[in-house]
């Protein structure tokens, strides 16, 4: 019952996956079914086969052997077609799960990213993925190789149903062994699946910082550590194994029995004249068919578990409560004009007692430029990830154009604002296909245009492949100012109604920014534009700036006010004044 249960659980998940082409399901249904049927009737004529061959009636011998050959030829031809289409399905399900499992990864909450390795989404979107894409196909397989085998009982109980008997209570203590043996594999699995996430994770890491480790001259210690969680890894695969070894020897050896305690009883049979010479060895030929039978059993209990081990690891991603999802209202905003506030808002990141904001509150108008001043960790780009909505407060209000963000859909928040950030990811895709990724319908020329805005066209003209070059992976083959750049371009495309500018200029030369404050001052008055610099020229000529200390608001103005009233204000900006002079001076 257990069995049957989760056999239609298991089904039924899969199916949802592959209703959208049911004929070509049905069709492979259809097609398996008469190919069952046959099976079961070649194990019963070959029976007969055997019969009329003891008997010397060689006529009929040649005409069930024809049958039985048209039947495998036709079989053979089934095979071509049910292959074809379950690659077919695969393909269609494997399109549908990846897309489903990737989109579901991209509405996870920022927190649940941050808290949990990335080997854990990369294995189920990975190796869980492919298991529960092949799903109905293995299941058939496996059904095909049990309901053929029942021919095979079919014959027995015919020729003696004392051996029947036998064989049934042969497969029940196969099949009690092998439960016991599924369960703690599946337990194992749970485990050594957790373990490889790690390995998994750590792997990516190691892959993506190399250029990190290397100028840390760490290559020595990460080699150790990744050979001692391959040990680890390693071990836990040994253990697991070796308990398997040890069941299977135990089911071989109970089958090795087993096929000796038949000969013995067959001789007692045919002693006691309950069974005959010719009937005996059909019996005997046909006896080790009761291991396709229960191969075939085993092995699909053994996959159900193990697909449904997969498909409650992707359930948990796409329908589950583990982990957490980013929730959005129900309003849409097709065009902000950029009004926003935040009323009253207080902010901590979990397992952090820190307030990061405290009772913050302020306002910008539409097409303002504003800036936020003030020591590292006061909460100058968490104002930032709370206006796009990347994290949810604690108490208080963020209103864009007098709707609270709560109530706002995703389109709505993030699609009329552009963040460029300090350290933004770049693709590893081609400089034009990174453009593409941000916008899809996004033309050559406005992608140029951007590019000159950020005076980057030049440097990219000057590349053998221009705008097809490939980035690297995270960037690796730009420098720091030239991602930057990229990331500037990437984002004016966009052309949305809000900007935000966190540290976007950090990592250029003085030449390179004054170039591209130019391209930001440009943009003032019909944007609304937020910044975050510590460079006096990003934000000297803004509306007004916001210094922060402590998650709050402790003095506003504009550059000259603030120099004048806030004393906080004033020895941070002492370094930039000096080299504000040299870049006017240079300007000029």
């Amino acid at each position: 019952e257990d069995f049957m249960k989760k056999l239609k659980n298991n089904l039924k998940f899969i199916w949802n996956y592959s209703k959208d082409f049911k004929i070509k399901i049905i069709l492979l249904a259809l097609l398996n079914i008469f190919k069952i049927c046959t099976n079961i009737i070649i194990p019963i004529i070959s029976a007969k086969q055997i019969i009329n061959l003891t008997n010397n009636e060689l006529y009929e011998v040649i005409l069930i052997a024809s049958v039985i050959l048209i039947i495998n030829l036709i079989n053979r031809f089934l095979d071509y077609y049910i292959n074809k289409l379950g690659d077919i399905i695969y393909i269609n399900m494997t399109g549908k799960i990846t897309k489903d499992l990737a989109f579901n990864i991209l509405k996870l909450e920022n927190e649940t990213l941050n808290t949990n390795s990335s080997g854990i989404f990369i294995q189920r979107l990975t190796n869980d993925k492919d298991i529960l894409s092949d799903g109905f196909n293995t299941i058939i397989d496996h059904l095909e190789g049990i309901v053929g085998s029942i021919g095979v009982f079919i014959a027995v109980l015919i020729i003696n149903k004392y051996i029947f008997i036998y064989l049934i209570i042969e497969v029940i203590i196969l099949d009690l062994i092998n439960i016991k043996k599924t369960e703690i594999h599946v337990s194992n699995r749970k485990i050594f699946k957790k373990e490889n996430e790690k390995m998994v994770g750590f792997t990516g890491e190691l892959v993506r910082g190399a250029k990190d480790i290397k100028m840390l001259n760490s290559e020595k210690s990460f080699s150790k550590e990744i050979i001692n969680r391959t040990d680890n890894l390693n071990s836990l695969f040994y253990k697991h194994q070796e308990i398997n070894r040890k069941y299977n020897y135990l089911l071989r050896g109970t089958k090795d029995i087993f096929d000796f305690g038949l000969i013995l009883f067959v001789i007692v049979l045919i002693l006691n004249n309950l069974l005959n010479i010719t009937n005996a060895l059909i019996i005997y030929n046909y006896s080790n068919k009761v291991n396709v039978f229960f191969r075939s059993y085993a092995s699909l209990k053994n996959y159900l578990k193990e697909l449904g081990l997969s498909i409650n690891r992707i359930d948990e991603i796409i329908n589950g409560d583990k982990f957490k999802k980013e929730k959005f209202g129900n309003i849409h905003l097709n065009k902000v004009e950029g009004n926003f506030e935040f009323k009253n808002v207080t902010f901590s990141y979990k397992n952090d007692t820190r307030k990061i904001l405290d009772n913050l509150s302020f306002k910008v108008k539409a097409n303002e430029t504003v800036a936020f001043v003030g020591k590292t960790g006061v909460g100058k780009t968490t104002i930032f990830n709370l206006l796009c909505k990347m994290y949810d407060i604690d108490n208080g209000e963020i209103l864009i154009d007098n709707h609270n963000i709560k109530d706002l859909d995703k389109d709505s928040i993030r699609g009329n604002i552009t963040i460029i950030s300090q350290n933004p990811y770049i693709f590893n895709v081609s400089i034009k296909e990174n453009f593409r990724l941000v916008k899809e319908n996004v033309t050559d020329s406005e992608i140029k245009k951007a590019c000159k805005m950020a005076c980057l066209d030049e440097f990219i003209e000057k590349l053998p492949n221009k705008y097809d070059t490939l980035i690297g992976e995270g960037g690796v083959n730009l420098s720091g100012g030239e991602k930057q750049r990229l990331a500037i371009a990437r984002a004016l495309v966009q052309k949305t109604e809000i900007i935000l500018f966190d540290e976007a200029t950090s990592a250029l030369d003085n030449e390179t920014q004054l170039n591209i404050q130019k391209a930001i001052d440009s943009l003032k008055n019909n944007y609304t534009i937020l910044i975050i610099a510590h460079r006096l020229s990003t934000i000297i000529n803004a509306n007004k700036i916001l210094f922060l200390d402590e998650g709050k608001i402790i003095a506003e103005g504009t550059h000259k006010e603030l120099l004048k009233n806030c004393k906080e204000y004033y020895p941070q900006e002492m370094s930039d004044i000096i080299l504000y002079e040299s870049e006017i001076k240079n300007r000029n």
